[in-house]
């Protein structure tokens, strides 16, 4: 794990200082579209079940995430015109780095979940949390489209409950088993072509 965490500083780091002039564009284009900061941060439980702040940029309009905690559609009514493509390329998951560099974070690890969906998860399923969360997983390449998919559900939060988290875990448990420098590495690429892709990554 000594190696992940070098990893992990190095590249967080390097990628802050090479992204700052996106940060930059992202921050005025955020604000200039709608009222209120550039940043969100939501409290997220991290490995061990300790809270932290996980930071993202603004997608949605200020209050919006009042009318529920899951993102239903890309069109979702609470997303802003800027917020939009923020979310489809992910981009709104750059804040993370940070959360990397306060240790928080990895960039390879199960999502981390809030408080409410943590509550459901059965003995088993809690051992997601002795790994730190991380910026992407197998999950979230499998559920690329989650919020679409939701979109389609007669219960959305229900769906989410009773399927989408039980088969997220079971990725991430495999991961937990699995898991290596080489590994993450693996999925990092195979998040990034994804993201560049009409296909889903091999898995």
């Amino acid at each position: 794990m000594f190696l992940k965490r070098v990893f992990d500083v190095c590249v967080a780091s390097a990628a802050i200082m090479l992204l700052l002039p996106l940060f930059l564009v992202i921050t005025l284009c955020v604000c200039m579209g709608s009222r209120g900061g550039a940043l969100y941060i939501q409290r997220r439980v991290g490995r061990d079940g300790v809270d932290f702040d996980l930071f993202k940029f603004r997608t949605m309009y200020t209050n919006a995430d009042r009318g529920g905690l899951l993102t239903i559609g890309c069109h979702d009514y609470r997303i802003t015109p800027a917020g939009y493509w923020l979310r489809k390329y992910k981009l709104d998951e750059l804040p993370q780095l940070f959360n990397i560099l306060l240790g928080d974070m990895s960039f390879v690890g199960p999502r981390p979940e809030v408080r409410k969906y943590v509550e459901l998860y059965t003995v088993h399923q809690q051992r997601v949390l002795s790994v730190k969360p991380g910026i992407t997983d197998r999950a979230s390449i499998r559920y690329f489209d989650e919020s679409d998919i939701l979109a389609k559900a007669e219960d959305p939060e229900k769906l989410y409950v009773s399927e989408i988290i039980p088969s997220k875990i079971q990725y991430n448990l495999d991961y937990i088993d699995n898991q290596n420098l080489w590994l993450d590495m693996v999925i990092i690429w195979q998040t990034i072509k994804r993201i560049f892709s009409n296909k889903p990554a091999t898995l």
